[in-house]
């Protein structure tokens, strides 16, 4: 008899594979490894290739695969890839999960008496792994109906914070104060979306405008006149149909004044904390220095500066 026809009972076949009869039995009855055939007395006979079978099950079960899903990819009725993909997503959102309860474990432990029941009730409501989907929401209400969807995308990718992947204790309450405010605030009155005639145009020429901004504050540079804040009035006044002129920035000046929602300056703030120093600046501190440029262009004739809350 060749090695190819060699049969194995059930107990040497668990005793070439390391194994107790007990997993063995299990595996067959639930089909993973077929019987060569029984005995004369009605006893399992596994061939050689059970033996090889056997350890690649061990080894998919060994990574916590599901047993049916091991079954198809054997037999070759699955995707091995798709199977592993789908398991190594479900173990970095776990991975992610395990993080932020240690931090919000730190953040309860040695909390101040006056601080507890708040962040008790902040934590009750986050539902771990995070996620920014409601934060998502909150800006797609700000933006325009029929706006086009490329470019909403981009302005939600600006507005919503990325999650930290080992967050400190600060950023778990700052993640859950954002997710209270944009789950509790009204529809914000943001001007960028209310004022211009032209909502695509502006949003189209404050991202240019935005990004230098962000390179000027990146390199310390405090706020003032130049190719960021003329990029900055250029958007406003295409989408206005107006021309820049110092008549114009008053006016601009005004509007910012007049559109600052106290809702998004506190927004701006805590996604500042969240998203932490090694981000860069958020696109509400961007704009908070583009306005205080704006006014420090006006000299004499200033608008008050925007609310505060811009700012990061």
């Amino acid at each position: 008899m060749g090695a190819d026809d060699e049969t194995w009972s059930i107990g040497e076949l668990a005793e070439r594979a390391g194994v107790t009869v007990k997993t063995v039995r299990f595996y067959s009855d639930r089909g993973l490894l077929p019987e060569s055939g029984r005995s004369t007395g009605g006893h399992r006979r596994y061939g050689a290739g059970a033996l090889e079978r056997l350890r690649a099950i061990r080894a998919l079960r060994g990574l916590d695969l599901p047993v049916v899903a091991v079954g198809r990819v054997l037999d070759e009725q699955g995707s091995l890839e798709d199977l592993v993909a789908g398991k190594l997503r479900e173990v970095r959102d776990g991975i992610a999960e395990l993080r932020w309860r240690e931090a919000s474990l730190r953040l309860l432990q040695g909390c101040p008496a006056r601080e507890r029941a708040e962040r008790l009730r902040l934590l009750g409501a986050v539902t771990l792994p995070p996620d920014t989907t409601a934060l998502a929401r909150f800006w797609r209400r700000t933006l325009p109906v029929r706006f086009p969807a490329k470019l909403a995308a981009a302005v939600v990718e600006a507005a919503v914070p990325q999650l930290p992947e080992h967050p400190a204790p600060e950023q778990v309450l700052a993640y859950a104060r954002l997710r209270e405010l944009v789950a509790t605030a009204p529809a914000p009155a943001v001007h960028l979306a209310r004022l211009p005639h032209r909502p695509t145009v502006l949003y189209e020429g404050l991202a240019e405008a935005y990004e230098l901004g962000a390179a000027e504050i990146t390199r310390g540079l405090p706020p003032a006149p130049g190719a960021a804040l003329d990029g900055f009035v250029a958007a406003y006044a295409a989408a206005l149909g107006a021309r820049d002129s110092r008549a114009f920035r008053r006016r601009l000046a005004g509007l910012m004044v007049e559109g600052a929602d106290p809702s998004i300056g506190r927004y701006w703030r805590l996604a500042g904390e969240l998203a932490g120093e090694q981000s860069g600046p958020t696109a509400g501190a961007v704009h908070g220095w583009l306005c205080t440029a704006l006014k420090s262009g006006l000299g004499r004739d200033a608008i008050p500066p925007a609310a505060p809350g811009w700012a990061r």
